[in-house]
């Protein structure tokens, strides 16, 4: 079983679609995360230069000036230590084969809420504690 989230980690949520972005943070937030809401890319950029984070969920086709795989590159190069996991459906998957040959953290969406905090308390779970973001 995923250990429980400590009450300091933070998500990042980058989502375009503002139904599927609250649906997923405000679930996060009854499982005891501090969730961030970003609606594009460029929104997550500025969040994640102004606020400390645990992981971020980008929809792989949030909008933006930056796709979300060139959003999650720029994030590693910053905070490798962050896991930014990209969701994406089969069809964008498809459309975006070469990227998603890239390393990292990805769901499939449509997703369950329970499938995501299960999936993001593993990863954040198994880094070591001094890896783990400074507040």
């Amino acid at each position: 079983m995923a250990p429980e989230p400590r009450e300091s980690q933070r998500i990042l949520v980058v989502d375009g679609d503002v139904l599927v972005r609250h649906v997923i943070s405000d679930y996060l937030r009854t499982c005891g995360y501090v969730v961030i809401e970003a609606a594009s890319t460029d929104e997550a950029v500025t969040v994640f230069d102004d606020t400390t984070v645990d992981a971020a969920l980008c929809h792989a086709e949030a909008p933006g000036t930056r796709s979300a795989f060139q959003f999650r590159a720029w994030a590693l190069q910053r905070r490798p230590e962050v896991q930014v996991i990209l969701a994406g459906s089969i069809e964008s998957a498809a459309n975006k084969a070469a990227e998603l040959c890239e390393d990292g953290p990805q769901l499939r969406r449509p997703y369950d809420p329970q499938g995501v905090v299960e999936y993001i308390r593993r990863i954040i779970g198994s880094r070591e504690p001094d890896r783990l973001s400074k507040a």
